[in-house]
This record gives C-alpha cells, structure tokens and sequence, in this order.
C-alpha cells in the first residue's frame, strides 16, 4: 500500500550497521508484515473489478471495498493504534494487527462460499465489505506499528535504508496478489464465480496466524518515548502535535497520495478494456507487471536516493506523475495503457518518503504522528466513489483529470519540505554541513561552558 523507499542515508551503514545484533530476529519479523499488507492490497483491486462482474454491482457501489479498506479500517482505526502502541508498545500493537488481519480473511470463506448460490447479491457483496473493513483494522494497526518501529530502530542514522529494504517485501507481495488473481479468479470456469476467493483468503489466514505465533515468542525490543525525545535533533522543546507542520502537511499529501495510487489501481481494469479493449485477464497480467515495474523502481530509486535529496526526488517524481496523468485522461488505445503503467514507476517512492520526512524528528510525538499520517491512508476511502461516479457519467479517461491536482500538491509540499531542511539537492552536502554545525556548537560549548541551543540539524545550511 499503500510503500517503498525512503529518505536518504544519514550515515554510514558499513561502520554502523543495519541495526544492532540483538535486534535481527525483530527486524525479520516486522519485515514480514510488510509483505502481509503488499498481497492484501495487491488482491484489492482484482476483487473490485471481478465482484463488479460475479454479483452484478455497479462501478460505483464496486468502490465499497475501498471505502471499507481505507475509511473503516485506516481513517478510523489508525489512530485507535496509535494510542494502543503509544500506551501498550509494539509487540502489542501487531498481535492486535495480526488477529484482526487473520479474522478478517477468515471471514471472507462463508462470505465467498455462499455468494454463488445467494439471490441476493447484494447481501453478499455487503458481506464482503465488512470482511474487507475487519482485515484492513489489522492492516492498519500493522501498518502503523512496523513503520514507525522500523524508523527509530537504532542507530537512527540509517533508518531508511532499512524502511527501504523491510519495504522491498510491500512490493513483491503487491504483484504476486494480481497474478494469483489473474489465474485462479478471472481464468476458465472461474471467471464467473467467486468460490476460489474463499480458498485464497483462508491461506491468507493462516500466513497470518503463523506470523502471530512467532511474534509471542520472540522477544521484541522496545523503543520507548524518552529514548525517541533523546534523539530528536533540536533544542528539546515539546510542541503539541497541531502545531508540528510537517506532520499535518505531510498527513494531507499523504491522503492526497494514497488517493491517487488507490484510484489508478481501482480503475486500471476498467480503463484498460473501455480505453484499448483490453479484457480482464489480460489486464490482471497487465497491473501485476505495473506493479513489478513499481517495486523495481524503488531500487532505482533508492540508488537515486543516495546521491539526490529525497524532497528533491520526491518533487521531481511528482511532477512527472503529473503529467502521466494528464496523459491517461487524453490519450486513447495503447499511449493510455502504458502511461497508467508508467506513472506507477513515479508512485513508487511516495509512500515512504511522504512519512519519513513528515515524522522525522518529532520525538515524544513520533508515535501518534506516524498514526495521523498512516491515517492519510483513507484517502484511499474517498476518491474512488468519486472517480465512480465520474467514471459512470463521463467515462473511464475522464475521470482520471482527478487525481491531477493530487500529485500537484505533492510537487509542492516537497518544495516546502525542501526549503525547511537547507535547500540541499544533495544528501551527502547535507551531512558535511551537519557536520560543521556540530563542530561549532561543541566550540562554543568549550569556550562559554554552556550548551549553545542548536536549530534543527535539517536547517544547518542557513547558520
């Protein structure tokens, strides 16, 4: 979902390591999770267009899953785990994840077994809602926990390079979800029914429920509050979360975000075969290489990441995003199918860039935080139903002049970004004059005998 790489490397992960030794076995199995939430979105958006199909739903009311994925189960649940993980801690916080993740697919069997021989489809589709909201609880709540445990998992100085890697795993799974569909929901005898779904999602289950397991039994590291406040970078001062404006910014151009990735995914099917007369088999293979050219951008990306700042990247991808889009909205045939392909290699770095900057040095804040911008993730909850309705009155191309000023806002937030942290275009100046201002500020300490209050480490450029 919404994942991908993250911002540059501070440090130098030769000298100081991943993370420390004790912390393996937990880096292994918060990685894992990344690959739970991948596969669960990766299915999303095959169920949408084929249960459209199976029981007879329009587009728009086809949008309810996405509206229980990411208003029931990240706009109003995100910050309930946020509050859970700030009071209970991690491990907490991911075995509630687990259970409403595995309880959710469990759910979908009865739901998928029935739905062939109900009259009533749509009862059955409203089940599959409800399946779809109890999963994406624990998704949620998962995707809040591993995130932020991966961030300030120390040393803090190569953070992203590990969000990257655990990220890798959001990918791989995020394809492997639609070619599963392409084979087992929409070929031979099984593209008009939905018995397979149950099989699917019990398996799902069950991957779950093993990963639960090994959580109660591993011990997992803590990392508490204070230590998060002794790693913030600036004059110790504690700002209510309102007034962090990274956060609140960076949780809008998250929702504006996931919106635009979730509606391009949602829509890809039905733009394919109404713009190029591509069918739905066929498009399922389509989206799943979309998705495998998204996952290898990010190593690109993260190549790109080392030596180009990440708002600067972040800017320049949200740009080009833009005019993909634009392009989707007026091209026709096949130009069309290989612009919605290619603005997915552009998403790429989003996600994960969006909540590193937005949560970086936030201390005591850095929990609830990260759960305001994962919240940004019901974005996803709003613009399908929108794109639906425009999409059944307008057509498929013009609906997508919706997601437009979503990657515009992004351009710009990294803009702002940008000039917060120095104007840097590149991460290694930003470390040499981090550096030099450190240097100073022990000077002046040894000279005054006093600690100099020190602006943010990100702003170092302008002293």
């Amino acid at each position: 979902m919404p994942g991908g790489a993250a911002a540059p490397m501070s440090g130098n992960v030769f000298k100081e390591g991943l993370f420390p030794r004790h912390y393996l076995v937990a880096f292994v199995l918060v990685t894992s999770l990344f690959f739970l939430w991948g596969f669960a979105y990766g299915l999303l958006d095959v169920l949408n267009s084929h249960f459209r199909d199976t029981l007879h739903i329009t587009t728009l009311q086809s949008t309810g899953l996405q509206v229980a994925y990411f208003g029931w189960g990240y706009f109003a649940f995100s910050p309930v785990a946020g509050e859970v993980m700030r009071r209970k801690g991690y491990k907490f916080t991911i075995l509630m994840g687990l259970f409403f993740y595995s309880l959710g697919a469990v759910m979908f069997w009865p739901c998928a077994k029935f739905a062939d021989s109900s009259p009533n489809k749509h009862a059955v589709f409203g089940g599959f809602v409800i399946c779809t909201g109890v999963t994406a609880m624990g998704l949620a709540s998962l995707e809040v926990a591993a995130n932020s445990y991966i961030a300030v998992m120390p040393p803090v100085s190569v953070s992203s390079l590990r969000l990257q890697l655990s990220q890798a795993f959001n990918g791989v799974a995020s394809f492997a979800g639609p070619l599963i569909a392409s084979k087992y929901f929409f070929s031979g005898k099984n593209a008009g029914t939905n018995t397979n779904v149950q099989w699917v999602y019990l398996a799902v289950a069950g991957m779950g429920a093993l990963i639960a397991v090994l959580f109660v039994f591993v011990k997992l590291p803590e990392v508490s509050e204070a230590d998060l406040f002794e790693q913030q970078e600036d004059t110790g001062v504690r700002k209510p979360l309102w007034k962090e404006h990274r956060a609140t910014t960076g949780a809008i151009a998250q929702f504006l975000y996931v919106g635009a990735q979730v509606t391009i995914g949602a829509f890809f099917l039905f733009y394919v075969k109404a713009n190029a007369g591509i069918d739905h088999a066929r498009g399922a293979q389509l989206l799943s290489y979309a998705l495998i050219m998204f996952t290898v951008a990010r190593f690109i990306s993260a190549a790109l990441l080392s030596v180009v700042a990440a708002p600067v990247l972040l800017g320049i991808y949200a740009i080009l995003a833009t005019i993909c889009t634009i392009l989707i909205a007026t091209l026709h045939g096949n130009g069309g199918v290989a612009m919605i392909m290619l603005v997915m290699f552009f998403e790429s770095i989003m996600y994960p860039v969006i909540f590193t900057l937005a949560t970086k040095d936030l201390g005591f804040n850095t929990r609830r935080a990260a759960a305001m911008v994962v919240m940004g993730v019901s974005g996803g909850a709003v613009f399908p139903p929108i794109q639906g309705a425009i999409n059944d009155r307008y057509g498929t191309r013009v609906s997508f002049w919706l997601v437009v000023p979503c990657f515009v806002y992004i351009a710009i937030w990294a803009l702002y970004i940008w000039n917060e942290d120095g104007r840097y275009f590149s991460p290694l100046q930003q470390r040499k004059d981090e550096r030099a201002w450190d240097e100073n500020s022990v000077t002046n300490e040894d000279e005054k005998g006093q600690v100099v209050a020190v602006e943010d480490a990100g702003k170092a450029g302008k002293w």
